[in-house]
C-alpha cells in the first residue's frame, strides 16, 4: 500500500481557542504558526505495541519546524469543523496507515519557538493507543522520514542525554506520561 499523499498544507484551517478550549475563531495553519504563534487546538498520539514500546517518528525534512527531529507517534491539528475523535483517526491513517482505539489522557498548553520559522502555540490533547503485533505501519514520507519501536527506558535515556534530538512537545508529554500515566504504556487488560 502506498501512503505518500500530500496530507497537510499551510492553508488548512485550524481552530483558534482560549486556555479552556473555547473556540475563538479560525486561521490558516501558516498564520497560526507565524511569529510567536496563536493558540490553537492540537493533539499528540502515543501508539504502543504489546511489548510496551512506543512508535516514534523522525519528522520529515519537509516540515517547517523541527524537521528531522524525533517525536511521538503522530501529532497534528483538528481542522475547522472536525472533532478530536475524527481528526485523530484521520491523522493516524494519513501518517501511518494505522487504525487504533485512542484513549484521551490530558490536555495542556505550551509555546515553543523554532528559530525564524515560527512557533508552536498549542492547546494539545494527548492520547494513547495500542496495536497488536500483527498490524503493519506504512509511513507517509511527506510527514515521516523514519520510524522505530522504542523501549521506554531508551526514550528516558534520550530525554536525559540527547534532548535536542526530541521535539519540545514530546519531551513535555513523555515526562508527564511517565510520571502521571505509567499504566497507559501497557495494553489494557480485557
Amino acid at each position: 500500500m502506498s501512503n505518500n499523499a500530500q496530507v497537510s498544507s499551510e492553508n488548512e484551517r485550524l481552530i483558534l481557542v482560549d486556555q479552556e478550549d473555547n473556540v475563538l475563531g479560525h486561521a490558516s495553519k501558516g498564520e497560526a504558526h507565524d511569529g510567536d504563534g496563536t493558540l490553537h487546538r492540537a493533539f499528540s498520539i502515543f501508539i504502543f505495541n504489546p511489548a510496551g514500546e512506543l512508535l516514534q517518528q523522525n519528522r520529515s525534512d519537509q516540515k517547517r519546524m523541527w524537521p528531522m527531529i524525533w517525536s511521538n507517534s503522530c501529532c497534528s491539528h483538528p481542522r475547522e469543523g472536525e472533532t478530536y475523535e475524527f481528526s485523530t483517526a484521520r491523522r493516524l491513517r494519513e501518517e501511518l496507515a494505522l487504525e487504533a482505539e485512542r484513549t484521551y489522557l490530558y490536555r495542556f498548553s505550551y509555546q515553543a519557538r523554532f528559530s525564524e520559522a515560527g512557533s508552536e502555540h498549542e492547546l494539545c490533547s494527548v492520547y494513547v493507543g495500542h496495536v497488536t503485533g500483527a498490524q503493519t505501519v506504512d509511513v507517509n514520507p511527506n510527514e515521516i522520514a523514519e520510524w522505530r519501536w522504542e523501549a521506554p527506558e531508551e526514550i528516558d535515556r534520550m530525554l536525559a542525554e540527547e534532548p535536542d534530538q526530541l521535539t519540545p512537545w514530546f519531551k513535555l508529554e513523555w515526562a508527564r506520561i511517565r510520571s502521571d500515566h505509567p499504566e497507559s504504556i501497557r495494553p489494557p487488560s480485557h
